[in-house]
């Protein structure tokens, strides 16, 4: 077309930044809650999460959320819905819609013309999920467990990046296309090419001790670090090892913030440049973290233990049910390692040097041989 009409077009190439996909794990334990009620509430929290959300989506217009709840018996998803249900016609006939403000008898939300639409369709979503959250959570489930499933979130936000990773994958017929006039001469240069997606997760913990979830979760941080998928950690209550050590295992930025009220100062400071901006910023580290690990057995995090040498299984006693590994169920010989002595390599005895040998004058006792022959 370019040369019937004789028209000089220019192919723009796209220069801003990749789209960027942020999954916000929540940790919703009622029991850490109520102990941190004091300082802030879980729906403050809540709120001060979805001005976040907004603002990095406002960041850029191809930007991506998903929001997953951690809470005392599953994990689940805030945002996306999880199966929405499909719409229906409020007639049933012919599909007119009725303007009296109900369908099949649920309240009808008038829309707010001050807001912008999709973050009220996320802010809907998530308080309606989180809603139908707590009114399945009973006294049940608080009594089983005091500590959220924290390994089974992060799996999610990573089967939800991959998912989305691939679907913005660049196609195979634009990869193949290597110079702007190519692009120009092909019938499909409108067409906007996927940009490849940049994304992290985001952890906002207020549970203590982990160390029952250890092998989900260690899981969980090889995985993102092999996808260089960065882990943010915003501790509010508790500590633990293992966050600190997703965190520094992925380059994610780890903050336990001495003030939890001012929670929507440190999402917007610190976590809401992405991965493409933070190459120009210098972003908060932990300092020092504890690599220690959490043994099998009672799940305790340990200085020193016991290893398995099949499975690379971490105990903290050497008392186990008939000598085998909880892991791989090989033998071990644990006892044995404080009963007998340790095997040490016995160090080499230097030889001592005779009386008659030694000589004040270097190469004294050295016999002169004959001279080199010499060839004719």
């Amino acid at each position: 077309m370019n040369s019937i009409d004789a028209s000089d077009r220019h192919v723009h190439i796209e220069t801003a930044p990749p789209p960027s996909l942020l999954a916000v794990v929540l940790d919703t334990n009622p029991h850490a809650w109520a102990h941190l009620s004091s300082s802030i509430s879980l729906s403050a929290a809540l709120a001060n999460i979805l001005v976040f959300i907004n603002a990095h989506l406002a960041s850029g217009n191809a930007n991506e959320v998903c929001v997953i709840a951690s809470h005392s018996h599953k994990a689940t998803f805030l945002y996306p819905t999880p199966n929405p249900p499909e719409p229906q016609s409020r007639n049933g006939t012919n599909g007119d819609v009725e303007m009296n403000g109900a369908e099949d008898n649920k309240p009808y939300i008038a829309e707010n013309p001050n807001k912008y639409r999709a973050f009220a369709l996320v802010e809907s979503a998530i308080l309606k999920n989180f809603a139908k959250l707590l009114e399945e959570t009973n006294e049940s489930h608080l009594a089983a467990t005091p500590t959220t499933l924290i390994g089974g979130a992060i799996s999610m936000a990573l089967s939800y990046i991959n998912k989305s990773t691939i679907l913005h994958a660049p196609t195979g017929a634009s990869a193949e296309i290597t110079s702007v006039a190519a692009m120009a001469d092909t019938d499909n240069s409108t067409h906007l090419d996927r940009i490849a997606l940049t994304s992290r997760i985001l952890i906002v913990s207020v549970s203590g001790d982990l160390a029952n979830q250890y092998i989900p979760v260690m899981n969980s941080i090889f995985a993102a670090q092999r996808k260089k998928i960065p882990i943010d950690i915003l501790k509010l209550a508790g500590d633990t090892v293992l966050l600190q050590q997703a965190s520094d295992a992925t380059g994610g930025v780890y903050m336990k913030p001495e003030r939890p009220e001012g929670l929507l100062q440190y999402l917007m400071m610190a976590y809401l440049p992405d991965a493409t901006a933070r190459k120009s910023l210098i972003i908060p580290s932990a300092g020092g973290v504890d690599f220690r690990a959490a043994c099998f057995c009672h799940r305790n995090v340990v200085d020193i233990g016991y290893v398995c040498s099949v499975c690379l299984s971490i105990f903290c006693t050497s008392v186990l049910p008939d000598n085998l590994c909880l892991t791989c169920g090989s033998y071990l010989s644990l006892r044995s390692a404080l009963i007998n002595p340790p095997a040490l390599i016995p160090r080499k005895k230097k030889k001592k040097k005779k009386a008659g040998t030694e000589s004040a004058t270097p190469g004294a006792s050295t016999p002169a041989g004959s001279g080199t022959p010499m060839h004719p």
